[in-house]
């Protein structure tokens, strides 16, 4: 993940919330921070001002009782005890959902979100079957993890429920280009992918009492690189080039637009950033391509990216990444995979091997 180069983004704002604070960005919006207990260790949360019918909540932290506990304050103080009129979530992961089921029913809001995205929250927190264990445990094998790793990993198994304990069971559905109001302010959902299949940011045009602001969720952060990975479930996706397409698309928006994003600090320099988190991808398939002069698993493809110890949930979302580069590179024309043989028994692969094909050799 890239550490930004000095002078690419501007950071406006002089603090920055404790974790469980808030603070005013501009009128009418509160930047909330609420820790996590992983290496990245705080998300943002935004709280739109709707007057009289109540804030906007944009994305919620964990479902953990930890943040349940921190939420009951912030309602009080932050939020005034004032209603919560809706709940809006960027994209599925635990840490954007994970406290939604409980907010919606402890306030009576409403919930948002895409379809694509409640709908994968909905299957995840359900948990899996035999079925679905089978398909990620011979996924990860076919990466050529070693078997302490792959262990590490299958021992994750419940993660995501333990996160998210329950997702609202209705939704207001959002597409790219509807309008959310809030109070007399009219808030765009800009749509895109990679990050996840159907993310939602929220924008809203610069008036007379502030400027532009940009909710981008993960799909554009300041400092790191947001995560594409592919899942068990979808083995030959190619999330890459949708997160290529979606960091183009930011050049709709005027420069001086303020980002509100996820995880970090309110930025300026959205077009920038663009130009290096797109920079950085093809700086990795550059690497990757070098990488498979000789052909390699993605177990070792994701080694040599990502040299430093990694833990079961780094290592997770690691050999996602690197699976991702592959994917598109295949899908480029530039790489193959050789899939690897039956070792044992037809129901125990042996890990595919990722090769130049025969035009870049």
């Amino acid at each position: 993940m890239p550490s930004t180069p000095d002078g690419s983004v501007d950071y406006p704002l002089c603090t920055t919330p404790e974790p469980g604070g808030w603070q005013e960005v501009t009128p009418g919006v509160l930047w909330i921070r609420l820790s996590l207990p992983f290496q990245l260790d705080h998300i943002n949360v935004w709280a739109l001002d709707g007057g009289a019918a109540g804030w906007t909540l944009v994305d919620c932290g964990l479902g953990d009782p930890r943040s349940r506990a921190v939420w009951e304050v912030l309602l009080r103080d932050a939020l005034g005890g004032r209603p919560v009129e809706r709940v809006v979530v960027t994209h599925f992961h635990p840490d954007h959902i994970g406290a939604a089921g409980w907010l919606v029913e402890r306030t009576g809001a409403g919930f948002a979100t895409s379809l694509t995205e409640w709908l994968f929250a909905r299957t995840l927190s359900a948990g899996g079957d035999e079925a679905t264990e089978a398909v990620v445990e011979e996924f990860y094998r076919r990466c050529g993890l070693d078997e302490d790793a792959l262990q590490s990993l299958l021992a994750r198994k419940g993660a995501y429920s333990r996160g998210v304990p329950t997702v609202p069971a209705t939704l207001t559905r959002l597409r790219a280009g509807d309008r959310l109001p809030v109070g007399d302010r009219q808030w765009t959902v800009i749509g895109g992918s990679g990050h996840t299949a159907e993310p939602v940011s929220l924008y809203r045009p610069a008036d007379g009492d502030g400027p532009g602001l940009l909710i981008s969720g993960d799909q554009i952060l300041p400092r790191i690189s947001p995560n594409i990975s592919v899942w068990p479930s979808e083995p030959d996706a190619d999330p890459l080039a949708d997160y290529l397409a979606s960091l183009q698309g930011w050049n709709a928006l005027p420069a001086d637009t303020l980002v509100l994003p996820s995880h970090g600090q309110p930025f300026r320099g959205l077009h920038r950033r663009a130009e290096e988190l797109a920079l950085h991808h093809v700086e990795r398939l550059t690497e990757i391509e070098a990488l498979c002069a000789e052909p390699r698993t993605a177990a070792a493809v994701t080694r040599a990216l990502f040299p430093r110890p990694l833990d079961p949930q780094q290592m997770l979302f690691a050999v996602g990444e690197a699976v991702a580069h592959l994917n598109h590179l295949i899908r480029k024309g530039r790489l193959e995979r050789i899939a690897g043989p039956a070792c044992g028994s037809a129901s125990v692969p042996s890990a595919d091997l990722y090769r130049l094909t025969a035009i870049t050799r």
